[in-house]
């Protein structure tokens, strides 16, 4: 494992803006502690959940998309009417929506929400997922489409007159001008570690989104993009998402042993074949990020203040994997160091969905925003990331061998 962050009052210029929290939304009671066989909407349970993120605080959700799953652009719809606030996060592949009419259906989701649309741009990490919609391209191709993709939405919104395109990928005569957005373009997210997508999003996201690393590491990466941002020439450099999957209790030595509880139940989960083999990739992932996953987590099971990986581990990198465990305290000074080294968006979500979006709003969110209030008004840090710099290794190693592993 690597050392815990060293405390210092100085705050680093990325720490002293906005940070804003981001969720995911889940449309059923079904979890990876618990799944339960279903592939429909559960509309009580939907509305809860999403009524549970705007009291909670929450600023986004993530609409998520697969093969299989409801349409992100339906479900997000939903989600802007059950709320006033929240900003709904369209997962959207390429390939299965064509970029003038994904141009027009997310101006329609804005101009519904009043400004609130959000589109992330899944260019695609596996290739058996891709064949089931009958996308065929190789992974650099569809970055490159991705690409394009991204200026024709742009072009869409905000050309004032008809225009014609002949790309790699698309072609059209005559078109325009499209359904606009509420008052400006929609902001676009895509993320991934490929070196094609950090091209990509470096020269044109709105939004770069990273799954949780080492901070380090994420520094790097972080560093990376931004570099290529600065190098097309852009004003504004990329905001940067970074997800993770905190596992809280009231007190550390609670949270760890809860932690392994839920491993044991998350491992058993992935084993079955329907939901392991069906739901998520099986043998070594295609993608970068969850290659990365796997390599932290081998590496080690713990770093820095609280980032916990065995969760990756045992569900091969199956997508936001990687844990932050301990108490809210502990938990928002981990939050805290990412936004130290960059974070501008954080994303949280639980195993256990509902109760623990609850959770988050109530005892971590209001943490981390006293800080950077408490930031903003004197020019130096308060003392919860001073808290529990204790010899991290050492205190695993208690947790665990008290029969909490």
């Amino acid at each position: 494992m690597t050392s815990a962050p060293v405390f210092d009052q100085k705050i680093p210029a990325t720490a002293s803006g906005k940070v804003e929290f981001i969720s995911l939304s889940h449309l059923n009671p079904s979890t990876e502690l618990n799944p339960v066989p279903t592939r429909g909407i559960d509309l009580k349970y939907f509305r809860t959940y999403v009524r549970a993120l705007e009291d909670g605080g929450f600023d986004y959700t993530l609409l998520p998309y697969g093969s299989g799953s409801a349409d992100s652009f339906v479900v997000a719809s939903a989600v802007g009417q059950l709320t006033e606030r929240i900003k709904p996060i369209v997962a959207l592949r390429p390939n299965t929506t064509h970029p003038l009419v994904g141009a027009q259906k997310l101006a329609t989701l804005d101009q519904l929400t009043e400004g609130r649309a959000v589109v992330h741009l899944i260019s695609g990490s596996s290739d058996a997922e891709q064949a089931r919609h009958g996308d065929y391209l190789p992974k650099d191709r569809r970055y490159a489409r991705t690409s394009e993709y991204i200026d024709l939405l742009r072009r869409a919104w905000t050309e004032p007159e008809p225009f014609s395109h002949d790309g790699e990928f698309y072609k059209f005569d005559g078109f325009g001008p499209g359904f606009a957005p509420y008052d400006s373009p929609i902001p676009v997210s895509i993320g991934g570690q490929s070196d094609e997508a950090f091209r990509v999003g470096g020269e044109k996201a709105d939004v770069f989104s990273f799954w949780g690393e080492p901070l380090d590491d994420l520094h790097g990466e972080i560093e990376r993009v931004h570099a290529i941002a600065r190098s097309a020439g852009r004003a504004t450099l990329p905001r940067i998402w970074v997800t993770f999957r905190p596992i809280i209790a009231k007190t550390d030595e609670l949270a760890w042993r809860k932690a392994h509880e839920y491993v044991a139940k998350i491992a058993d989960t992935f084993g079955r074949s329907a939901y392991g083999k069906q739901r998520h990739q099986t043998g070594a992932p295609q993608n970068v990020g969850s290659q990365r996953a796997l390599a932290f987590a081998e590496k080690a099971e713990l770093y820095d203040r609280a980032l916990w990986t065995r969760t990756a581990a045992v569900t091969n990198g199956a997508g936001a994997s990687t844990a932050l465990v301990g108490s809210p305290e502990t938990v928002a000074a981990a939050i805290l160091d990412y936004v130290d080294r960059g974070a501008d968006l954080v994303s949280i979500r639980g195993y256990d969905t509902l109760a623990d979006a609850v959770d988050y709003g109530r005892s971590v969110l209001p943490l981390v925003r006293q800080e950077l209030a408490h930031r903003e008004a004197t020019g130096r840090r308060g003392t919860l990331q001073a808290d529990h710099l204790g010899n991290y290794a050492e205190d695993y190693g208690r947790y665990a061998t008290a029969g909490t592993a």
